[in-house]
């Protein structure tokens, strides 16, 4: 499953032992394990939530348990860390900071990314408020970024996030759609990996709903987003 794995990244910080770093958008106090609860952990758990079994959900719920343990243990092997342990400290804080930019989005994507079509320039009009909308979209930005480095580092073009109800209207989308909520994006075709590749490997990234070629409406794009049960239709891959 990680065998594409490229791109590691080497820090010269302390063991994972005591939380020291700081940074512009969030800044982590303390080393947590399991057992632990509070919006640090829910930070982090936003942050490695791309780096799940295949067909697994890392549910972002601020408490410390065997499935955050174990994509963090994930995340660091990703990026080629030497401790692989369950424990989040200074090492991997600082690996997240370095991914980072000041308003917590990934480094290789930005809420500019999720705002085109229909004229949009925020995130209003859609069917939860625009605050909500941002809160998912974070989400959605970190599992694109594990989705990217497992993919060799390899671009990956967003032609679609959020959408307000006319936009979704106007695009002919569900009324029920996912992007409504800024909880989906759909990945075009001039990304670098073809897109059975961008499909095959979200599985392995956290995302509940994957559809992609021979899929009705989806043969020039991927679309992947997180909803409550899991729905993959990819005919064609």
């Amino acid at each position: 499953m990680f065998s594409d794995f490229l791109g590691m990244l080497a820090l010269n910080v302390a063991p994972d032992s005591a939380a020291t770093a700081s940074n512009a958008c969030f800044t982590w106090t303390r080393t947590l394990a399991p057992g632990a609860t509070g919006n640090d952990v829910t930070q982090l758990q936003i942050r490695v939530s791309g780096w799940v079994d295949t067909g697994e959900t890392l549910d972002v719920d601020g408490i410390y348990g065997p499935a955050t343990a174990a994509a963090v243990r994930r995340f660091k092997a990703g990026y080629g860390l030497q401790n692989t342990t369950g424990t989040a400290g200074p090492e991997t804080f600082a690996l997240i900071y370095s991914l980072q930019d000041d308003d917590c989005t990934p480094a290789h994507f930005s809420y500019a990314e999720f705002t085109g079509g229909c004229g949009q320039t925020g995130f209003s009009g859609g069917a939860v408020p625009a605050a909500t909308v941002r809160q998912n979209l974070l989400l959605v930005m970190w599992q694109l970024e594990a989705l990217r480095h497992k993919l060799g580092d390899r671009p990956i073009v967003v032609t679609s996030g959020f959408r307000s109800v006319s936009c979704n209207r106007q695009v002919g989308g569900a009324p029920d759609s996912l992007h409504l909520y800024g909880r989906a994006a759909d990945l075009g075709l001039s990304s670098r990996p073809t897109q059975c590749q961008l499909w095959r490997t979200a599985r392995t990234c956290g995302f509940k709903e994957l559809l992609g070629p021979g899929y009705p409406g989806h043969d020039d794009h991927v679309h992947v987003g997180n909803r409550e049960t899991q729905f993959w239709r990819a005919p064609s891959c």
